[in-house]
């Protein structure tokens, strides 16, 4: 298989420093203040979303490469942002081997996720990304708890990119059930998540508990088309991550996860079973 290693050389899962994205994030908001632009100005003359400069100013976002080159020229920067981006080698709570892949993520046509061990970050709600970060070891530091979630939802901003992502995502029922958080904290996400399977570019589909016939037994996917129409695969162990390239290895993810959208409740019957599911609680 032909991988690429993610852990940026740390060995560490541990959320990384914000203060070298906030440093850029003042620069460009310089920048844009000296040249008398908005951010919703800035963001039409870069081709981002208001939402993407602001959480790029506010240093919670790493800005794509195509964003600090057109800012660079829209701001008539004389090479500081370039330059200052060379430091952004950390993104605040976001392990190591995670970031290259949430980079893709930004920059991406269509994504598909198939998950059986947590509701996927694109879809978790505050308090469920709380009860899922307090829940495993070791316990972290009320700081690392705040940035953790924080990038988390920050990355959300996805669901409604423009252009838009085409996403669907494939959820083993049990994660639900499962009541990370406690009730209440179930309740919320079963409300969110209707509410994201509202979204037309978002299509949700939920793996039922009783599936005889299952594609998904040798653990999470993901499958990520880039601009260039090329897919790209992400795997995930507990302390590490890996970019699946090779054609054949992206074959046959793409061919178990077909299977699994046949094998999924379609969408129409998975908010049926979500909405059963919240008035049982």
């Amino acid at each position: 298989m032909e991988v690429q290693d993610m852990t940026g050389g740390t060995g560490s899962g541990e959320p990384e420093s914000t203060d070298s994205l906030k440093t850029f994030g003042a620069v460009v908001k310089a920048f844009r203040e000296r040249a008398g632009l908005t951010q919703e100005g800035l963001a039409l003359l870069v081709r981002f979303s208001p939402q993407t400069v602001a959480s790029i100013e506010q240093g919670r976002r790493l800005p794509p490469p195509d964003f600090i080159e057109r800012a660079e020229e829209v701001l008539d920067a004389f090479g500081v942002l370039r330059a200052a981006a060379r430091h952004l080698a950390r993104k605040p709570g976001i392990a190591a081997w995670f970031r290259q892949w949430a980079a893709l993520e930004e920059q991406a046509v269509s994504l598909c996720t198939y998950e059986c061990r947590v509701v996927p970050g694109l879809l978790q709600t505050n308090a469920y990304a709380r009860a899922v970060t307090l829940s495993v070891p070791p316990p972290p530091e009320e700081e690392q708890i705040e940035e953790r979630v924080a990038a988390r939802l920050a990355r959300q901003e996805l669901l409604r990119r423009k252009p838009p992502i085409a996403f669907s995502f494939i959820i083993e029922q049990a994660l639900i059930e499962r009541h990370t958080g406690g009730i209440e904290v179930t309740r919320e996400l079963i409300d969110h998540l209707l509410k994201c399977a509202e979204l037309w570019n978002v299509e949700l589909q939920i793996m039922p508990l009783q599936q005889p016939h299952h594609a998904g037994l040798d653990g999470p996917i993901r499958l990520l088309e880039t601009p260039e129409n090329k897919w790209v695969g992400y795997g995930e162990g507990q302390q590490s991550g890996q970019l699946i390239t090779d054609p054949k290895d992206i074959s046959l993810l793409q061919m178990r996860y077909a299977k699994l959208r046949s094998q999924a409740l379609t969408p129409e019957d998975s908010v049926g079973l979500l909405k059963r599911m919240r008035g049982a609680l």
